[in-house]
């Protein structure tokens, strides 16, 4: 099941996705998607994000860790499918890190790893993009990461899909640049769940991102990037220069533009 977030005449709900039809959640209405503001698909108390977590990484060099290499990032960094990223004045390079990401479904504290599927909602795709000059320069991941719309998630919440083989793929202006399967992950979902629960208590509508393969690299302004995770869809966003902080909000132009349907920008 698709599951998504939208607005009607300012009311935020979450509903499935029929075709080009939404169901509220809880409820028999039926709304076209066309009279309908499409929302960003979670509502996180926190991002928490793993780092190192692809077996490749040994092959370029990395060491992997022995246990979940974990960070956060605030809330504010998220953003939606179809809007823009925008490159922050303090970064000379900015990078797109394609990712699978986890939602949680209800409170997790101290929970097993065979326990973590239920406590799972459902999985998105995701792009954890990174102020890498920043990253590199100061081994600051607070700020590396944290910049408003450096967190784009999306197109929607499938409910329905394991996650343990799934083939990631992102590409830059439409050329292949990751390329990954889940089932190379140092530390699997349930895994990364379970140890991330014994830190700190996951909420529901949390977001876990899962880790990034090898091939991430720089985009510029005008760039557009799109992640695809097998079984979910395709996040694309575009790559902006904000002129003022008004200009990093998501506008109804921005939301408009957004086919919910296929999971591709217009």
């Amino acid at each position: 099941m698709r599951i998504g977030r939208f607005s009607f005449k300012g009311r935020p709900f979450e509903g499935q996705i029929l075709g080009d039809r939404v169901r509220e959640l809880g409820t028999e209405r039926v709304f076209c998607l066309e009279e309908l503001i499409v929302l960003a698909p979670v509502t996180p108390s926190k991002i928490v994000a793993a780092g190192l977590n692809y077996r490749q990484h040994e092959e370029h060099g990395h060491i992997l860790p022995a246990s979940p290499l974990i960070f956060l990032k605030p809330p504010s960094s998220l953003t939606i499918h179809g809007a823009g990223i925008p490159y922050p004045a303090q970064s000379r390079e900015v990078y797109f890190e394609g990712e699978l990401a986890v939602v949680i479904r209800r409170r997790a504290s101290s929970i097993m790893a065979s326990q973590a599927n239920d406590y799972i909602l459902g999985y998105c795709c995701s792009n954890d993009v990174t102020a890498w000059d920043i990253l590199m320069r100061e081994n600051n991941f607070g700020v590396a990461k944290s910049f408003d719309g450096f967190t784009p998630v999306g197109p929607w919440v499938e409910t329905d899909i394991d996650p343990s083989a799934l083939c990631i793929e992102t590409r830059l202006n439409g050329e292949l640049r990751q390329n990954a399967l889940t089932s190379d992950l140092v530390f699997p979902v349930p895994e990364l769940i379970a140890f991330i629960s014994r830190v700190m208590t996951l909420e529901p509508g949390d977001l876990i991102l899962t880790g990034t393969p090898p091939g991430m690299g720089p985009m510029s302004v005008g760039d557009q990037v799109e992640v695809t995770v097998e079984g979910i869809g395709s996040l694309c966003n575009g790559v902006c220069r904000p002129v003022n902080p008004c200009d990093v909000a998501i506008t109804d132009d921005q939301l408009a533009c957004v086919d919910i349907q296929t999971g591709v920008s217009q």
